[in-house]
């Protein structure tokens, strides 16, 4: 497998945790966003998007990180990031989509760029635009997280799953933007005790290869 990513982004941090997790090796190719690697044509010869991240596994090519994450779901069952009841998967990909539709897409590098270079916003407005958008999306979490009174040291069961796949990235956005985490004591104590795993320290964007 190749991944095709940077270490920066929110998407790419939660395909490499589920990889980790998942025991998948994969070569580590870097795109750096800082130049607008992922605009040029070869790397739109993987995406047309043009956005990180891909996979590529001999021909098959794939885009999307929550159905690169479903793909290793199906492909590579064990261990499993979804639980096997109908309900439970259902709660674990809305506490996923949570971050992934609602907080990230709004957060991510080209909505940022545009309200710096299009509407003219400056580094304090662009802060304030993402943090409201982390708190919105961390206030329901956190209420969600705090009534689940059968979940232990993770967002749901006794082993991180996709939730937590999705999550930590963002926490990781949320310090980056300055955002007070106080309110969130449940998701904090989430992102410590992923810190811990090896899957999650080796996904860390300070550790990965373009990080320098």
């Amino acid at each position: 497998m190749q991944l095709h990513n940077f270490f920066r982004s929110g998407t790419s941090h939660r395909l490499r945790i589920a990889l980790n997790l998942k025991g998948l090796a994969y070569d580590y190719v870097a795109v750096d966003l800082r130049t607008e690697e992922h605009l040029g044509a070869a790397f739109k010869a993987l995406n047309p998007q043009g956005l990180v991240p891909a996979l590529v596994e001999g021909d098959v090519i794939l885009t999307q990180s929550p159905a690169i994450i479903e793909w290793l779901e199906e492909r590579y069952p064990t261990p499993p990031l979804l639980p096997k009841n109908p309900e439970d998967r259902a709660r674990v990909r809305a506490l996923a989509a949570i971050v992934g539709c609602d907080i990230h897409p709004i957060n991510n590098r080209r909505i940022l760029e545009y309200l710096r270079k299009t509407l003219g916003c400056d580094e304090a407005a662009v802060l304030a635009w993402c943090a409201s958008w982390i708190q919105d999306g961390f206030q329901a979490l956190e209420t969600l997280l705090a009534a689940d009174r059968q979940r232990s040291a993770f967002c749901f069961g006794h082993a991180p799953t996709l939730a937590d796949a999705y999550l930590v990235p963002q926490v990781e956005s949320a310090r980056r933007f300055k955002v007070d985490l106080t309110p969130f004591p449940n998701i904090v104590a989430i992102d410590r005790a992923c810190a811990e795993l090896d899957a999650f320290k080796r996904a860390a964007p300070a550790l990965q290869p373009d990080a320098q």
